[in-house]
């Protein structure tokens, strides 16, 4: 029994590493060691040293970071590329001096800068000089509630909803955008007196899933501007 008491514990792997971090002059020491050290690589299991694994990892790392490099310079040219559009649209909105040009400017220049197939914009509740106005016809009751409900932009497939049918070839249209337009922000629930709707043919341009940030900041423009027709 005296034997086995006095018997030394196997050492672990865990006891070898703590080793190699309290020791970091062993490899010094004993750089021999550093050479004769092999083991596979993950590239072909074939046996490779200590120095190519690093160098290995170290390929790895860098290719990582290229990656990585490369993704934000992508996001960097795509968000460049989206506030240079917001920048001209609302620039053309802006300088619109008179009210009654306001919704075709809106239109026409979303479907220029943002390469939208279809755009239509429908007001009611407007001033007594605009009611005959093509913008402020043709808008039921039920369309009206319809945009109050929407505490969010609409993106997603054309059900055939009446607002989708505002577009000019409503027909050919498979994915719409519905925004709301309303005072103060667009995901307020104070009645709506507008609805601004953008129409693709293309199922996949405008989807249930898709970020809202620049559809809503596009709504809260326009609202703001076409208030003017109040």
């Amino acid at each position: 029994m005296s034997a086995n008491n006095n018997q030394v514990p196997p050492i672990t792997e865990e006891d070898i590493a703590e080793f190699l971090v309290q020791t970091p002059d062993f490899f010094e020491r004993q750089a021999q060691v550093l050479t004769g050290v092999h083991m596979v690589s993950p590239y072909g299991n074939r046996t490779v040293s200590l120095q190519e694994r690093q160098a290995e990892m170290l390929r790895d790392k860098i290719k990582g970071l290229e990656h990585r490099i490369m993704d934000m310079m992508r996001n960097g040219s795509q968000n460049h590329h989206t506030i240079d559009r917001i920048h001209h649209w609302t620039c053309d909105v802006v300088k619109t001096r008179n009210p009654l040009q306001l919704p075709e400017v809106i239109a026409d220049s979303l479907m220029q800068h943002f390469e939208v197939p279809q755009v239509a914009l429908r007001l009611w509740d407007v001033a007594e000089t605009y009611l005959n106005e093509p913008f402020a016809q043709g808008v039921s009751a039920d369309a009206r509630s319809f945009a109050s409900s929407l505490s969010t932009p609409y993106c997603g497939p054309n059900v055939g909803v009446e607002p989708a049918g505002w577009l000019p070839d409503s027909a050919q249209v498979q994915s719409v955008v519905l925004l709301p337009l309303r005072d103060g922000a667009i995901l307020g629930d104070t009645p709506a007196w507008g609805l601004l709707v953008l129409g693709s043919p293309d199922p996949a341009r405008f989807q249930a899933d898709m970020d809202t940030d620049l559809l809503e900041r596009i709504g809260e423009i326009a609202a703001s501007v076409l208030c003017r027709l109040r």
